[in-house]
C-alpha cells in the first residue's frame, strides 16, 4: 500500500537539495578565493607554532570542533599534527565560566586564557548573532588574534566583529549547516596545499611571521 504521505515527502526533500544547490552555487561563485586565502594564512600560522581555536553552539559546535580534529589529526594526506582547540569541548571549563561569569563568557574567558598573538580564532554562527561567540571575536581581536567567522546571511553582528567572514547567503538553518561543512572541508584542503606548497616545506603567507614561533619557543 502507497503512503499518502510519501509525495510530501520526497518534495520536502527536493526543496532541500534545491536549496542547497542553490546556496553552494553562491559560495562557489563568492567565497572560495577567501577560503583560499584562509588556508594560506593559517599555513603561516600553524607550522610554526601557532594556534587555531574555534568555538561554535549547538551545530555550530559540532562544525567548529570537526575543524580543530582535521588539523590535529588529518584530512587527507598525512602530515604532522597541528594545534587547534574546540573551546566548548572544555565542558569544565565551559559549566565553570558560564556559572560564575555568565554564558555570554563562556568562549571570551577561554580565548583570553589559551590565545596568543598572531594565533587564529574561528567562530561559527548560522544567525551571527550569537552573543557569545560576538564576545569571544572583541576579545580576540583585542588579543592580537585573527578572527574569522562562518555565519549566514549578512549583514550580522558576528561578521562586524571579526576581521572577516563568510557569510552564506541561505534561508534554512540546515542549509546554512552544510554548506558551513564544505567551508571547513574546502578550509583544510586549501591549508593542506599550501603547507607543502614548498616542495613540502611550510609555505608562508604574507603578513604571518616569526613572532608567533619565537613566543612558542619562550612559553
Amino acid at each position: 500500500m502507497t503512503d499518502p504521505l510519501a509525495p510530501l515527502a520526497l518534495e520536502a526533500a527536493q526543496r532541500h537539495c534545491r536549496s542547497l544547490q542553490d546556496a553552494l552555487g553562491r559560495f562557489r561563485r563568492q567565497h572560495l578565493e577567501r577560503i583560499a586565502q584562509w588556508g594560506g594564512e593559517l599555513a603561516a600560522v600553524l607550522p610554526v607554532g601557532g594556534r587555531l581555536l574555534a568555538a561554535g553552539n549547538g551545530g555550530s559546535a559540532a562544525q567548529a570542533q570537526h575543524l580543530t580534529a582535521e588539523l590535529v589529526g588529518r584530512y587527507k594526506d598525512e602530515r604532522p599534527a597541528y594545534s587547534a582547540i574546540a573551546l566548548h569541548a572544555e565542558t569544565s571549563s565551559v559549566t565553570a565560566i558560564g556559572n560564575d561569569y555568565g554564558f555570554d563568557q563562556v568562549y571570551a574567558r577561554q580565548v583570553a586564557a589559551h590565545g596568543r598573538p598572531g594565533d587564529v580564532l574561528v567562530l561559527l554562527s548560522t544567525s551571527g548573532r550569537s552573543a557569545n561567540l560576538v564576545a569571544a571575536a572583541v576579545t580576540g581581536r583585542a588579543a592580537g588574534l585573527r578572527v574569522w567567522a562562518l555565519t549566514g546571511p549578512g549583514p550580522n553582528p558576528l561578521a562586524e566583529a571579526a576581521d572577516e567572514a563568510l557569510c552564506v547567503e541561505a534561508d534554512a538553518t540546515a542549509t546554512v549547516q552544510e554548506t558551513h561543512l564544505v567551508a571547513v572541508h574546502l578550509l583544510c584542503a586549501c591549508f593542506d596545499a599550501a603547507v607543502t606548497g614548498a616542495g613540502g616545506r611550510p609555505a608562508r603567507a604574507a603578513g604571518a611571521s616569526a613572532p608567533v614561533a619565537a613566543h612558542r619557543r619562550m612559553s
